[in-house]
């Protein structure tokens, strides 16, 4: 599905806009009426009076305003898949998201500078795959390898230190889990880039890392952090409460280990690169890139897609014929139903 004007949902701000005007018409109405005469001689005045038909009325407008809107994003569903070849890599993301990857020792910290430097790796690529591996402690799959570049970023950037539970570095296991990734029946060049800060790592990494170039795997590491380093903040609402300490209270300063990360692109035939500027990260992948084989595969995507307005549109319309007609005063079925008490 595709949205194509996304900005008419603006537009729909006019909702809470009506339901408080018409709030403010109803104390108006009460406060005044209450000048005219009680509560009891105004419903003899005005028995058929009905506050349910009121509220179902502004419901039904509010209902046709959100139809209306959603009438001008003129929404899209793809109505024909068809089979494309295309030539490309597959390139299979590792992002670290441990605690200490919130550290703030490069902008804004680790973690984010590490889905910007992500981002603006697929920004540039043309028709290769992409895959996103998050990892800690444990690692964990989070976009199978993919052509959509979109529905990539969207995972990219809801990854945060807070989605795993065990903390560490387990490069070891992140590597063994992009193995998984690549489809053995279409060998493409298959790349592996692999950001984090180095610490806590697992010995076994360079080993695993020589076993994966073994399998046809090129390993790409990129440092995030300085060597100078920085504390850990921890914080709530995005205001600092403290830094994380060890055991004998002193506060934790986590470094930059690119001795780790050069060792494991060492392994696999790769090549270590220092991730504090986003764009000769870009250039130095770009590079590597243009200079490997590109093997052909298949996918498929949407060629054709058909605008769904039309049914907004006329539901729009429909709730408002309805509004207009729909009077305020009691029905016979309602004065049986009795909501809100009204015949008391």
């Amino acid at each position: 599905m595709q949205l194509e004007e996304k900005i008419w949902f603006w537009a729909l701000l006019i909702i809470p806009i009506i339901l408080v005007l018409f709030l403010v018409l109803q104390l108006w109405k009460r406060k005044t009426q209450n000048k005219f005469a009680n509560q009891a001689i105004l419903k003899r005045l005005s028995p058929n009076k009905s506050l349910f038909k009121s509220i179902l009325k502004i419901v039904v407008l509010c209902l046709a305003f959100a139809s209306l809107t959603m009438a001008l994003v003129n929404p899209k569903i793809g109505s024909k898949l068809e089979t494309v070849k295309r030539e490309g890599v597959d390139i299979v993301f590792a992002v670290d998201v441990s605690k200490s990857m919130l550290a703030e020792d490069i902008a804004p910290n680790r973690i984010d500078k590490s889905k910007q430097l992500v981002t603006q790796i697929i920004n540039n690529l043309a028709s290769d795959r992409v895959g996103i591996i998050a990892y800690a402690g444990k690692a964990f799959p989070q976009l199978p390898i993919t052509t959509d570049y979109g529905s990539a970023k969207m995972f990219l950037q809801n990854m945060n230190t807070d989605m795993m539970s065990s903390q560490g570095t387990a490069i070891n296991e992140a590597i063994e889990l992009a193995k998984t990734y690549y489809d053995d029946d279409q060998q493409t060049n298959r790349i592996l880039v692999i950001i984090s800060d180095g610490e806590d790592h697992s010995e076994a990494a360079a080993r695993v890392a020589e076993e994966a170039s073994e399998a046809g795997i090129r390993i790409f590491t990129i440092g995030v952090g300085s060597e100078k380093g920085g504390p850990i903040p921890i914080k709530r609402n995005g205001v600092i409460l403290n830094y994380k300490k060890d055991r004998q209270g002193e506060t934790v300063i986590t470094k930059l280990n690119e001795e780790t990360l050069k060792n494991i692109a060492k392994a696999a035939n790769g090549v270590y690169i220092n991730g504090s500027n986003t764009g000769k990260v870009v250039e130095e992948i770009r590079g590597i890139l243009n200079k490997m084989d590109k093997t052909e595969f298949e996918s498929k995507q949407f060629a054709a897609y058909e605008s769904q307005f039309q049914w907004f549109l006329g539901f729009g319309i429909l709730l408002l014929f309805i509004d207009i007609f729909l009077l305020e005063r009691k029905t016979a079925w309602l004065k049986k139903l009795n909501l809100f008490n009204e015949n008391l």
